[in-house]
């Protein structure tokens, strides 16, 4: 990446190395990525006997598969999405008949990619139901090639606010409104404009209610315009993306956690941090969330995507938590304990040593 000052570094404890891409065009991007990971990984083979690789991307995985020195080596796979699905998503499709041309060619390349280092690797990794239902259907993989092992959370640094009324002072957000919290790529697939149009139809009957919207993205200009477009601009603060060392704080100051994807959420690893943080997850049933929610709590899904669905489970949702504040801190510590016995990573270690082992 343009910011790394070397070819290596460690990180605690672990050390990275890293190969050089030329992101000119999607064509020289593939290219560079087989050759010079390929090339990374033939010269640490010849310092380091490695017992199995665990691949997390198709891209680089093609170029290390593609060497002899890979051959006897064990291989797992852990696919966090399908590749030629998030590019699909991520971009929508061109007008002109020669760009969609190239983007047709696109997926396929990624398609043709990822189903050759999938079929090439001994084991799966996923970390929903809904990945392994995907992989199943698009590439044939035989069920029993497939692993789940859900993602963790790190609870030392997402936990329960002792006093929100701080927190709030210090990020600047109201103190007696009803804070509700997302932290999203600014993108479609997202479903933030949903969120919007749902915020927009809460606050009539619910005026209380303020959304904190964190994230970058394509959309942003977009949402912005959609907010003052519903009059709802002093109900909504974009905070544009939120650091690392911030996020915990920006969990701990909601109410409530909204997730409301359209498509592909995986798993949602922003699900388990806001429960872990004590706070209530709102998500629409899409992927991984309805496995998430679905086993703490159903009736925190949304029926589905749609505005007023999601409007309509949010008012009663802040309803019943203006009304009872004890509900709320009996659901917040539910949520902690969720959080706590099904993802801590420790659960998530030992699941993957286990399977490194076998």
């Amino acid at each position: 990446m343009p910011a790394h000052k070397s070819d290596h570094q460690i990180i605690q404890g672990v050390t990275e190395w890293r190969y050089d891409v030329d992101q000119s065009n999607v064509c020289s991007f593939i290219i560079s990525t087989l050759l010079n990971s390929k090339r990374l990984f033939e010269s640490l083979q010849n310092q380091y006997s490695f017992c199995f690789i665990n691949f997390h991307q198709p891209f680089s995985g093609l170029g290390v598969i593609r060497s002899p020195a890979c051959k006897k080596v064990g291989k797992i796979y852990t696919c966090h999405s399908l590749s030629f699905e998030e590019y699909q998503s991520r971009n929508p499709r061109p007008k002109s008949i020669t760009r969609r041309i190239i983007y047709f060619l696109n997926i396929q390349a990624r398609r043709f990619i990822e189903r050759k280092v999938v079929g090439e690797s001994d084991r799966i990794v996923v970390l929903s139901r809904f990945t392994r239902e995907r992989l199943q259907r698009v590439y044939k993989i035989p069920a029993e090639k497939i692993t789940i092992i859900p993602g963790g959370v790190d609870l030392e640094r997402f936990y329960p606010a002792s006093d929100r009324t701080k927190i709030r002072q210090r990020l600047n957000v109201p103190q007696k409104k009803m804070i509700i919290f997302t932290v999203r790529n600014l993108v479609a697939r997202m479903g933030l404009k949903n969120l919007i149009y749902a915020v927009g139809d809460v606050v009539k009957t619910a005026p209380d209610i303020y959304l904190v919207l964190g994230g970058e993205g394509p959309l942003k200009n977009d949402l912005i315009s959609l907010a003052q477009e519903l009059g709802i601009q002093d109900h909504v603060k974009f905070v544009g993306f939120v650091p690392e060392v911030e996020l915990p704080d920006y969990y701990r100051m909601a109410d409530i956690f909204v997730l409301p994807t359209m498509e592909l959420e995986g798993f949602g690893l922003v699900t388990l941090e806001a429960l872990a943080s004590g706070v209530p997850v709102l998500g629409t049933p899409v992927g991984g969330t309805a496995e998430i929610l679905g086993r703490f709590d159903c009736k925190y899904l949304f029926k589905d995507t749609r505005p007023e669905s999601m409007a309509s489970l949010m008012i009663e949702t802040c309803r019943q938590f203006q009304n009872n504040p004890r509900l709320r801190q009996d659901v917040s510590f539910q949520c902690r304990l969720f959080a706590e016995k099904n993802y801590s990573w420790d659960k998530n270690i030992d699941l993957l040593e286990e399977l490194f082992e076998s």
